[in-house]
């Protein structure tokens, strides 16, 4: 998707120096999100990163008065350009994982994710294994609802993994999936601010993986601190709760 292409920047300035718990005077963070899961990265109508995963971003560059620049990545080739240095933290709703916790170091969660099934609305799905068996169910892949999907049902069903999370939501619409196994979160907005999404609903019941999102840095590096630091204040003064409710009606840390 030509998403993904987009080389969109934002500079984020504020302050000239950082503090004490930023880092060194005349430094900057680049800062790498997706641009295509909405709505936690997406490019808005002008071209610029946005979501919450972006005013995450900035409020927490706001906090350590750093100044950033966040730009967008494919979500397949994150880790690797983090290690080669192309930028120093990923904010892109990415989950914290054992094998992620190998290549990289994650600062504390910034919110906590179920999964969910959907599918059309009037229609009978069980999502049980025996109910799941035959069908053709979708997710995007190197994710957690794609590994989720092969590890559980790639026995019985068709599991089909795409590229971007809208890509899996177009063959869903079109009728190409049966359902789709998704985060909860970018689902529901999907279902509730999209015209392709409102025939579609939740089926069965969330599936708890105690799956944590946190902020991906490199192994060792000192933004580890200074991003937990930065974010527990950002809790604590109420800005965090105030993107919270921007983009859903309950609380998602």
């Amino acid at each position: 998707m030509s998403m993904r292409k987009i080389v969109a920047t934002v500079s984020l300035v504020a302050g000239a120096l950082f503090t004490a718990q930023g880092a060194v005077a005349g430094d900057k963070i680049r800062i790498a999100t997706e641009g295509a899961y909405a709505p936690f990265n997406t490019v808005d109508a002008s071209g610029q990163l946005a979501g919450f995963d972006v005013d995450i971003a900035k409020a927490l560059c706001a906090e350590m008065k750093a100044d950033c620049e966040i730009v967008a990545q494919e979500w397949t080739g994150m880790i690797p350009a983090l290690k080669q240095r192309k930028f120093d933290a990923i904010i892109a709703s990415m989950s914290i994982t054992e094998e992620r916790l190998r290549a990289v170091d994650f600062t504390n969660p910034y919110y906590s994710n179920v999964l969910a099934f959907l599918a059309a609305k009037g229609t009978d799905l069980d999502t049980s294994k025996e109910g799941l068996d035959g069908l053709v169910i979708g997710a995007q892949k190197a994710t957690i609802a794609g590994q989720y999907l092969e590890d559980n049902y790639g026995d019985i069903a068709t599991v089909k993994l795409y590229d971007t999370q809208d890509k899996a939501y177009l063959d869903l619409a079109a009728g190409r999936l049966d359902a789709m196994l998704s985060d909860k979160f970018p689902a529901y907005d999907w279902m509730s601010a999209q015209e392709a999404g409102k025939g579609f609903e939740f089926k069965g019941q969330d599936i708890d993986i105690d799956d944590k999102i946190g902020i991906a840095i490199r192994k060792g590096d000192k933004l580890k601190e200074k991003f937990n630091t930065a974010l527990k204040a950002i809790v604590d003064n109420g800005t965090y709760q105030k993107i919270n409710a921007q983009y859903f009606p309950f609380s998602i840390l």
